[in-house]
């Protein structure tokens, strides 16, 4: 079986919106335009250990795509990490369709793990081409990243082996 894969979005999970203790203030600058972040340095070790822990892989799903390796992996505690080429959004898809289809073209049928916060992204997968095992763990924008989540995850992985 090939290496199951968790990807990782960042506004809404690694970046909430609304500061909860643990939480720093950033300001990020990618191509010019000016982001207010707030990031927690746990996730990375908590991100990292659950790879480690289940043998997978720690991907970039995010319309931050490389730039993520660059403002958000160091704050967080993340090594550099592969990422999945998603284009600027088409208007005609929303953001969690027009993410879903090209995260969909680049794993093919490989098993993932998504922790992702656009609530349409189930249905915009179900649509798209056939996927290998997979789990969507929703995750509160308002509130981002939770140990919960990473149980979840963690639950799933484990049950691959």
């Amino acid at each position: 079986m090939d290496t199951p894969l968790v990807l990782l979005d960042v506004d809404g999970v690694l970046n909430p919106l609304q500061r909860s203790p643990g939480y720093q203030r950033y300001r990020a600058t990618p191509n010019g335009i000016t982001y207010r972040l707030l990031l927690n340095p746990r996730h990375g070790p908590l991100l990292t250990g659950l790879a480690e822990e289940t043998g997978a892989e720690l991907v970039w799903a995010s319309y931050w795509t490389d730039s993520a390796n660059d403002w958000i992996g160091p704050r967080v505690g993340l090594p550099p990490l592969r990422s999945i080429p998603i284009p600027p959004r088409d208007p005609e898809f929303s953001y969690g369709g027009w993410k879903a289809r090209h995260v969909a073209e680049w794993i093919g049928e490989r098993p993932f793990v998504w922790l992702e916060d656009e609530p349409d992204v189930p249905d915009a997968l179900a649509g798209g081409p056939p996927l290998g095992p997979h789990l969507i763990v929703a995750v509160d924008p308002a509130e981002g990243l939770t140990d919960v989540h990473v149980q979840q995850a963690r639950g799933w992985l484990e049950q691959l082996h």
